[in-house]
C-alpha cells in the first residue's frame, strides 16, 4: 500500500467492503480531505485563557448522558482478551495496532465497534477496543430511556472507574501490545472518558500507575529511547489535567468541538499554548457547531453532526496512517 506522507493530499485509501455493504456507509470516505479542509491549527485558540476548574458531576452527566446509537447490524471483529481484559479486536496487521479507549458506554458500544471496523482497514492496523470498566456495562438504551437516564448516577459510576483504579489496566493493555503481541507501532485514541488515559499513555510520567514489575520494565523501555505508544488522538476528552498535557512526548491530535464544558475553553487554550512547545507533532482540529460526544454519539441523520463524525473519523485515520506507518 502506498502510504500517505505529511502534509496530506487527496489519495485513495484501500477500503474492503463489508458483507452487505450497508453498515453506516455514510461514515466510509474513500478519500482523505486536503489539509486546508480539516481546519487544523497549532496556535492557541482565540478564547481567553482562564485556569482550569474542576468539572462537576452534573456537567459530566449532562454531556455524557446523551447521544445516538448508530444503525449497525453486524461487526467485523471478534471478542478476545489482552492483559486479562475483555477486548473487541478487528484487523490482521501484525506490525501496527490501535488501542481505542472507550467513552462512558464502554467496550460493548456498537458505535465504537463500528468505528473500530473502519479504523482497521482504513488505517491498515489491528484495532483493540478493551474493557476498562471491569465488566460493568452501560446499555446504549440508557441514553434514550428517560427513566433509565434519570436513574444513572454518573458520579458514582466514575468513582468506580477512576484513574487510580483503571490506570493500571490501561497501561497493562498498552504494554501487552508491544511486549507480548509484538506490535512495532501502537497508536491510541481516547473518546470522552478515554481522553485522560490517552494523554497518560502518550506522556513521560504515567508509569506511576503500573505494578512494580511492570514499572521496572516501563522505566527501562523509556531509558533506551522507546515510547509505550507512538501517537495519540483524543476526541472531546474528559478528566484531563494540565500535568498530563505537560508530559506529552509523542505526536498528539485533539478533535475539539465548539461546545464542551468538560474540555473547556481554558483547557483547550492551555493545550494550544503548551503542546507546541513540547517538540512533538500536534494537530488541533476545531469542530464548529458541535458538542461533547459528537465523534461517538452524533446523530447521523443531522447533516452538521454527520459531517462532524465523518470528519473526525477521517482525521483519526489519517493521523494514524501518518504516524504508524514509517
Amino acid at each position: 500500500m502506498r502510504l500517505l506522507r505529511y502534509p496530506p493530499t487527496i489519495r485513495q485509501i484501500p477500503v474492503t467492503r463489508r458483507p452487505g455493504g450497508a453498515v453506516l456507509d455514510h461514515l466510509r470516505h474513500h478519500q482523505i480531505p486536503k489539509f486546508n479542509e480539516t481546519q487544523s491549527i497549532v496556535q492557541a485558540s482565540r478564547t481567553s485563557y482562564h485556569p482550569r476548574r474542576l468539572v462537576s458531576t452534573a456537567e459530566m452527566g449532562d454531556c455524557c448522558k446523551s447521544g445516538f446509537r448508530w444503525e449497525v447490524d453486524t461487526f467485523e471483529g471478534k471478542e478476545t482478551k489482552i492483559a486479562g481484559l475483555d477486548t473487541y479486536v478487528v484487523g490482521d496487521n501484525k506490525d501496527v495496532a490501535i488501542l481505542i479507549i472507550h467513552d462512558i458506554l464502554g467496550w460493548t458500544s456498537p458505535n465504537l465497534r463500528l468505528l473500530a471496523d473502519h479504523y482497521a482497514p482504513e488505517s491498515n492496523a489491528t484495532v483493540y477496543l478493551v474493557d476498562f470498566y471491569g465488566g460493568e456495562i452501560v446499555e446504549p438504551s440508557t441514553m434514550r430511556d428517560p427513566e433509565k437516564l434519570k436513574a444513572f448516577d454518573v458520579g458514582a459510576f466514575l468513582a468506580r472507574h477512576n484513574k487510580s483504579i483503571r490506570g493500571p489496566e490501561v497501561f497493562a493493555a498498552a504494554k501487552a501490545l508491544k511486549a507480548e503481541l509484538g506490535y512495532k507501532k501502537v497508536g491510541v485514541i481516547g473518546f470522552c472518558y478515554g481522553g485522560w488515559a490517552a494523554f497518560q499513555l502518550g506522556g513521560k510520567g504515567g508509569a506511576e500507575y503500573l505494578p512494580h514489575a511492570v514499572l521496572r520494565w516501563t522505566l527501562a523501555y523509556f531509558c533506551i529511547g522507546h515510547n509505550l505508544v507512538d501517537a495519540i488522538s483524543v476526541a472531546h476528552p474528559s478528566m484531563v489535567e494540565e500535568a498530563e498535557v505537560d508530559a506529552v512526548s509523542v505526536p498528539v491530535q485533539i478533535l475539539a468541538p465548539q461546545h464542551d464544558p468538560i474540555f473547556n475553553p481554558g483547557l483547550k487554550e492551555y493545550c494550544n499554548k503548551v503542546i507546541p512547545t513540547l517538540g512533538v507533532e500536534y494537530d488541533y482540529q476545531y469542530f464548529p457547531n458541535l458538542a461533547h460526544g459528537f465523534a461517538t454519539r452524533g446523530d447521523p441523520h443531522n447533516p452538521v453532526q454527520k459531517k462532524g463524525l465523518e470528519r473526525a473519523k477521517n482525521a483519526a485515520v489519517l493521523w494514524f496512517v501518518q504516524h504508524l506507518h514509517n
